[in-house]
This record gives structure tokens, C-alpha cells and sequence, in this order.
């Protein structure tokens, strides 16, 4: 049985299968938006008693406490398996080493010109949400990846959203700085901490990943906060040549097949043979998947092997798709990857497996999704700050660009912008 869809490049087929994919962010968001609009109104209005309203309503339990500070999570950490604890605490060390040398490009400047003093401040937020799933998986991986780089830029508070966080995500929490636990998902959680309730005090952005109910929600907060994005199925975009491995190939398309039904599994390859290898190592490899039930309605679903006839349509087909993780299995890699401009993460050789990005290597695993990295980024530190323009005249200089200014404002019907440059000069025609 072949699992994968195989199109190849000249068919009708390649080019409706390429259009059909170059439109996965498209997302059905107006279809719950009705029930997102009724959560949030509810916590707006009534705080506390409408998020444990909703708890009990969406997650069958009830909250004893519904903020957290006092989350245990050194020991929670100390209660986990040795080898658990170590990756933990080296990916934590790896996160935030990575982070910190993100922050050193972020810095304030100031340069004077003839009389007219102008720079840019960064200061970090005051308070970051992060969103944490609890649903199909725990994630405290996601923890590490999205609270450290508020942390690292100097959040003054980081409180994670998350139903019943188990002692993996409290351990992660710890290691990440996190302040406080918001023991809620879903929808209520957004509204929480976009509209404080009187446990929870308001946040100035709301990060990670959810679904459908938690990417409505936080569309319909922006404004009110920051968002980093909404968040699609996770994806990955393996670039395969006639030498790559198909097992290896397989093993890296399964491991994003395994999140969630809805995910993208997706292959471009410069032979047909090489994909229907592909499809039959999908199908072996699955046999003895723990997730096997997900993964493979994610590759029957969504999986598809591009055939390409050359090396410049591999990096073509990638920069179209724009995905979130892009897998180099090639020759010659990194010529390739310096060809590849729009990918939310690239995973360079066939040594390197996504599955160290999303753990271990240290960049933030929160990715632009469904074609997001045309134009988005990996989260970082840099999403955890505000910039300032500053902006100082001397009197003389106010003077020398008078003209040009009030010149703009009249063009543009602005007439009180224009006396308001007027009236400075003339104060300073009485000093003199």
C-alpha cells in the first residue's frame, strides 16, 4: 500500500497538489469563533468564576488553585528519572546559552546629526504568557523553548498556561524561571491572561502553539495584547536527493507525523523511485509506532512526495512552501541551504534529525507554520521586547528643517502639524 500521494513536476496533478500546499495556512477559524467569542466575553466579565466555569465544562475536572506560584518544580525536577533530568537541564543550559547570544544583537543606539539627536531603547516586556498543550502530549519541551527567551530578555514575569501540569512541565517551568502556573487550556486560559481576573493579572503577550480554539482566541485578543502568531499543524519538508537514505527520510517525516492527524509530512525528491521507497519504509516504520493510529492519518492524510527533476526545483519548491522545518538530505547541503531563503527552521545533513531541534539543540522549536516563514521567524528574545524611538531637537535644528516640515503638513491638510513647528520657531525668534 503506498501511503504517501506521489506527484511528479510537468502533471497537472504537481501543480494543483504545489497550489493546494502553498495554501495550508488557511485555516477554519470562523467555525469555532462563535463559542471563542462566548468564552471570552464570560472571563472578561465574570474573572475567576467563568475560567473554572469553563474548566469543569471543556476539561471534565475542577481547580483547587487556579494561579500557581508555589508550583513545586525543583521538586519536580529532582522526582524525575535521572536520564529525564539530565536532558532536561541540558537543554535548558543549551536553550539559554543560544538566547543570550541572541540578545546581544538586540541593543539600544543613539547617534546625533546636526542638532537632532535620534535613537532606539529596548527594554524587555513586564508580563509573557506562554501557552503550554496538555492534551495528546506532555510538552515540556515547549516550556523550555518559548518561557527561556522571555526570560533571557528579562520578562519581569512569565506565567505558563497549561491544564494539570504533571511534574515534567513544573520541572521545566523551574529550569525555565517561570513565575507562576495558570491551571487552565484552552480558550478560558487566553482569556485570562488577556484580560486579568482577579487571580491572574494581565499579560502584555501571549505565546505557543494550541488548537483551533486557542488560535481563535488569540487572534480575537490581539489588541489587547501581543501575540507571536497563529499557530498551525506542525510540519516538515524533507529535501531528498538519489543518494539520500529512506529509512532516514521516513524516520523524519514520521517524527512530525506523530504530533497531531493534521500534520505535513511532505517530500521533494529527484526520483521516482526514491519516493515509493519512501512510502514503504512510512508503511514499516509504522507497524511498530507507538502513535502509529496518528502518525498514519497524518501521512494518509496530508503526506505527498514531489518529484523534481532537478537540484534548483528542490530549492524552488522549498522557498514556495515556506515550511517550518526544511530537512537537507543532499549532496553538497550547505550550498543548498544558502539557496533556501523562507524556512521556519533548516536541518542541515542527514546527521542532523529535526527531533534535535525540537529537544536539544538550542533555537526556540516555536516555528512560523503554514507557510508563516515567507515572512515570520523562529520565537526568539527579540519577541519579548519593546522598542523606543527617540527622538531630540536642538532649537537651530528645529529651525533648519522648518520648512520642509510644514511643507509636508499643508500637502497632507495638516494644518495645526504645520503651526505646531511654527509656534516653536517664533518662541525662539522672541528669545533671541
Amino acid at each position: 500500500m503506498t501511503f504517501f500521494q506521489i506527484v511528479h513536476e510537468g502533471s497537472t496533478d504537481f501543480d494543483d497538489t504545489l497550489a493546494r500546499l502553498s495554501r495550508r495556512g488557511e485555516t477554519d477559524l470562523e467555525r469555532v469563533e462563535g463559542a471563542v467569542r462566548e468564552v471570552l466575553a464570560a472571563v472578561k466579565a465574570e474573572g475567576d468564576a467563568a475560567v473554572r466555569r469553563y474548566v469543569e465544562r471543556f476539561e471534565s475536572r475542577r481547580i483547587e488553585r487556579l494561579l500557581d506560584t508555589d508550583y513545586g518544580g525543583h521538586a519536580a525536577l529532582e522526582s524525575l528519572p535521572e536520564p529525564v533530568r539530565d536532558a532536561m537541564i541540558e537543554a535548558s543550559r543549551r536553550i539559554r546559552r543560544y538566547h543570550e547570544r541572541q540578545l546581544e544583537d538586540l541593543v539600544s543606539f543613539e547617534y546625533e546629526e546636526d542638532g537632532v539627536r535620534l535613537g532606539s531603547r529596548v527594554r524587555p516586556l513586564a508580563r509573557v504568557g506562554v501557552y503550554v498543550p496538555g492534551g495528546k502530549a506532555k510538552y515540556p519541551s515547549s516550556v523550555l523553548m518559548s518561557a527561556i527567551p522571555a526570560s533571557v530578555a528579562g520578562a519581569a514575569n512569565v506565567v505558563v498556561a497549561t491544564p494539570s501540569a504533571g511534574p515534567e512541565v513544573r520541572a521545566a517551568c523551574h529550569l525555565a524561571g517561570v513565575h507562576a502556573i495558570l491551571d487552565a487550556g484552552g480558550a478560558q486560559a487566553i482569556a485570562a491572561l488577556a484580560y486579568g481576573t482577579e487571580s491572574v493579572t494581565r499579560v502584555d503577550k501571549i505565546v505557543g502553539p494550541g488548537n483551533l480554539y486557542v488560535a481563535a482566541a488569540k487572534r480575537l485578543v490581539f489588541g489587547e495584547v501581543d501575540i507571536d502568531s497563529i499557530a498551525g499543524p506542525s510540519e516538515i519538508l524533507v529535501v531528498a536527493d538519489d543518494d539520500a537514505d529512506a529509512r532516514i527520510v521516513a524516520a523524519d517525516l514520521l517524527s512530525q507525523a506523530e504530533h497531531d492527524e493534521a500534520a505535513y509530512p511532505l517530500l521533494v525528491c529527484t526520483s521516482a523511485s526514491f519516493a515509493e521507497a519512501v512510502a514503504r519504509e512510512l508503511e514499516t516504520q509504522l507497524s511498530t509506532l507507538p502513535r502509529r493510529a496518528i502518525a498514519e492519518a497524518s501521512v494518509r492524510g496530508q503526506g505527498t512526495a514531489m518529484v523534481v527533476s532537478t537540484r534548483d526545483a528542490l530549492a524552488d519548491i522549498s522557498n514556495r512552501l515556506a515550511v517550518e522545518h526544511v530537512a537537507l538530505h543532499v549532496a553538497e547541503p550547505d550550498e543548498l541551504a544558502d539557496r533556501i531563503d523562507r524556512a521556519g527552521a533548516l536541518f542541515i545533513g542527514d546527521a542532523t534529525p529535526e527531533a534535535a531541534g525540537d529537544y536539544l539543540a538550542g533555537p526556540s522549536h516555536v516555528l512560523p507554520t503554514g507557510g508563516a516563514a515567507r515572512y515570520g521567524a523562529p520565537l526568539g528574545v527579540y519577541d519579548f521586547v519593546s522598542r523606543t524611538s527617540i527622538i531630540r531637537y536642538e532649537r537651530s535644528a528645529l529651525a533648519a528643517q522648518a520648512e520642509k516640515i510644514k511643507a509636508f503638513a499643508r500637502v497632507e491638510g495638516l494644518e495645526a502639524h504645520a503651526r505646531a513647528v511654527e509656534v516653536r520657531n517664533s518662541v525662539t525668534e522672541r528669545v533671541r
